[in-house]
């Protein structure tokens, strides 16, 4: 109890909401993304599914994710998994979803959760160790902040899908957002540490590569989307 009435406690909360907020958008936009074609009813199954998921997925990396950090070639493998989603997630804005069939319906919730979890898996990796960094070993400011990310990704992602809607230019900037995270993941692994410090400027590099990657692949596979299925 004497731990809420520290100013080191408090100061540890408003940095955790912080870092939060900034850092759960990306899972959002994923979310959203892998969750815009479904119906409606389903799209509120594969969020609720998917962000249950990921959360119980982020306790678990609490405990290991440090050590994961220092694994080499993860990081790359794991970015290289994010643009083959990004690219995924933008090729697959254009499916036929008229269909009224339920197996189809449900696979396509089924695939909608499976991309969450593997994008979460890989972005999540930042937000767990900034969360365990700030709590500093004391729990209630590890648990908080797990349980803020909660809510903060269930409406982000929510308000991303009626945004989509409205404004489909939106689609392009979150799959873009997508590549910008894997070219960072990417120069942030282990092996490229060494050359990401001695040219700070790679990891923008990369990160702009990553998101014209993905914008430029997936705009191509849909482009030859048509023909295949005419």
């Amino acid at each position: 109890m004497d731990t809420l009435l520290t100013a080191d406690f408090w100061i540890g909360i408003f940095k955790i909401i912080w870092i939060d907020v900034i850092l759960s958008g990306d899972n959002a936009v994923v979310i959203a993304l892998a969750a815009r074609a479904l119906p409606p009813e389903q799209q509120r199954k594969a969020i609720l599914w998917g962000c249950g998921f990921a959360i119980a997925l982020r306790v678990a990396l609490t405990v290991v994710a440090a050590q994961l950090m220092q694994l080499p070639l993860l990081e790359i493998l794991g970015g290289c998994l994010l643009l083959w989603i990004g690219v995924g997630l933008l090729q697959g804005e254009a499916p036929s979803t008229t269909s009224t069939h339920t197996p189809h319906h449900h696979a396509g919730m089924f695939t909608a959760i499976r991309t969450i979890l593997l994008a979460d898996l890989v972005m999540c990796l930042d937000n767990v160790i900034a969360v365990a960094a700030t709590a500093q070993g004391d729990m209630v400011l590890l648990v908080f902040g797990l349980a803020l990310s909660i809510p903060l990704v269930l409406f982000g992602s929510t308000l991303m899908i009626r945004l989509m809607e409205r404004f489909p230019w939106i689609v392009l900037v979150g799959a873009a957002l997508i590549g910008w995270v894997a070219g960072e993941t990417i120069v942030n692994d282990q092996l490229l540490l060494g050359v990401s410090q001695q040219y700070p400027a790679l990891k923008y590099i990369a990160a702009v590569c990553g998101a014209a990657l993905v914008l430029a692949v997936g705009q191509r596979l849909r482009q030859r989307e048509p023909s295949a299925t005419d």
